[in-house]
């Protein structure tokens, strides 16, 4: 199971190194996990190399918060136009909700219903 960090529509992971995949997204989505930004920036390791088989490279990403901004950066991938992207911002409020929401359907996907009296 990957993640898949998706801005204005476009893979980030496949993006910067079509090698990668994103990392288990128990580990990047769960509460206070690693993509939740704090005062104090940090790296975070986003994706690591799959193929041609799995390998010692990794994605990384800084992330840190600005009063009501999460700023991601240390990116390198190529925007819709072609031209590096090095950096994106979010408003922390509808990005706290997308990494909920993701987690919310992550823990759906993971519920194993009870099985039933037979």
């Amino acid at each position: 199971m990957h993640t898949y960090l998706f801005i204005d529509g476009l893979d980030v992971v496949a993006r910067s190194d079509s090698r990668m995949a994103g990392l288990d997204p128990r580990r990047l989505l769960r509460p206070g996990g690693p993509l939740y930004p704090t005062d104090m920036p940090c790296t975070v390791d986003a994706a690591a190399q799959e193929q041609p088989e799995p390998g010692p490279g990794r994605l990384a990403i800084r992330i840190r918060l600005r009063g009501e901004t999460v700023i991601w950066s240390d990116l390198m991938y190529p925007g819709l136009d072609g031209r590096v992207i090095e950096e994106v911002r979010f408003h922390l409020e509808q990005y706290l909700g997308e990494v909920e929401r993701a987690y919310a359907a992550l823990k759906d996907q993971l519920v194993i219903p009870p099985s039933e009296p037979g």
